[in-house]
């Protein structure tokens, strides 16, 4: 036999080349391959080309100091660090004992100013008494003296009492112009004005109102609900106004900056929608927010030691601008965020601005800036009345 020879039942084998089920299996490989092409190009057509992502985000919010606005020596701190305090709370406690002896003294000249400008518009009275009396006074004098002058020429008046009556009369005009004076002047001071808002009695009612600010004051509470952070106040410290006492993070006020590359920011507008995921919980989490905004610069444009490019070592670097995301409230409540952690971002750029508005951004506004004011006025309006109505 030949060595070349095959053996009869291998020369009845099928060659891999024309092998139908080997074949058969790289078609439909080819074809899934094919497929999932055709379905990935649709995909990005419609879908994934307008998608721009980022894992260059984190959580931000504000930072709220909390500052004294008076000096004073601290009694008491009633938070620490990590407590969750409401709006309104207070935190840390001041000696009171010098803005209680200056609201005093305030106390006691709002009283004396009071009863001084009511004597000042008494004294309006008894000036128009006494221009009265004066009036009647040269009545009198001009009557004498004419009758005195009627019988001068009989001899029965003499002359020199004739001149005595001139001369009182003269001087009686001259008390009368005085009195007049004074009653202008008098009136002047009480002019279109009641005894509440007299000028001499609205100084010391703001006198006033100073010193129970500055004893209120003393007290310094929370401007919003959060959380306590940076708390570096002793008891027993004298602190003086603007010191930082601590600060208090409102965590359901949180956003997030994503830093994007310049080259993504093409389709970019206010409004469109963004799904967020936080690293803390991972892809099981996700949020929901709105782009609110898109920063002024780059970040180097702001950064302390800004890129000097035109020297002649000037390397292109792709930028990245801060785009400023909105998140909702309610999945914040669910899941809770903090300031700094790590986001992934991804903005569906093909909602534009008219058909995705940018979601509405509160105002930000004490509602107790000027309960404080109102306060200290009622106090002033009740402490002029039972002054009004006191007697001696």
């Amino acid at each position: 036999m030949n060595d070349k020879t095959s053996p009869a039942g291998e020369a009845s084998l099928p060659s891999p080349r024309t092998n139908p089920r080997r074949k058969r299996a790289l078609t439909v490989l080819g074809a899934l391959f094919t497929l999932a092409g055709i379905v990935y190009a649709a995909y990005w057509f419609t879908t994934a080309r307008w998608l721009q992502s980022t894992d260059d985000a984190y959580v931000n919010g504000n930072i709220i100091q909390i500052t004294p606005q008076i000096g004073g020596t601290v009694l008491s701190v009633q938070a620490e660090d990590t407590d969750t305090v409401q709006a309104g709370q207070t935190l840390v406690e001041l000696d009171r004992a010098d803005a209680r002896l200056a609201l005093d003294q305030a106390e006691t000249a709002l009283a004396q100013s009071v009863r001084e400008t009511r004597s000042v518009f008494a004294n309006n009275s008894t000036l128009a008494q006494q221009v009265k009396l004066r009036q009647t006074e040269i009545d009198r004098l001009k009557q004498d003296i004419a009758r005195r002058e009627s019988i001068a020429e009989t001899g029965a008046v003499a002359m020199e009492e004739i001149y005595h009556g001139r001369d009182a009369l003269k001087t009686a005009e001259a008390a009368l112009a005085a009195a007049r004076e004074q009653l202008t002047a008098s009136r002047s001071l009480t002019e279109g004005a009641q005894i509440e808002n007299h000028p001499a009695v609205a100084r010391a009612a703001a006198k006033y109102e100073e010193a129970w600010l500055a004893w209120s004051r003393a007290a310094v509470t929370a401007p919003v609900g959060g959380q306590i952070a940076r708390r570096n106040v002793q008891i027993g410290q004298r602190v003086a106004p603007g010191a930082p006492l601590m600060a208090v993070v409102p965590l359901d006020q949180v956003w997030v900056d994503a830093n994007f590359k310049e080259v993504q920011l093409r389709h970019m507008t206010v409004g469109q929608p963004v799904t967020l995921h936080a690293d803390v919980y991972g892809n099981d989490v996700a949020y929901h927010g709105r782009i609110v905004g898109l920063g002024a610069g780059t970040g180097s444009a702001f950064s302390l030691l800004p890129a000097q490019n035109a020297t002649g070592n000037w390397i292109k670097v792709v930028q990245r601008v801060p785009v400023r995301v909105a998140l909702d409230a309610q999945e914040i409540a669910a899941h809770p965020l903090r300031i700094g952690l790590s986001m992934h971002a991804e903005v569906d750029t093909r909602a534009h601005a008219d058909e995705a508005p940018a979601a509405a951004r509160p105002v930000t506004r004490l509602p107790e800036a000027d309960a404080g004011i109102e306060a200290a006025r009622s106090k002033v309006r009740e402490m002029i009345r039972k002054t009004l109505q006191a007697r001696g």
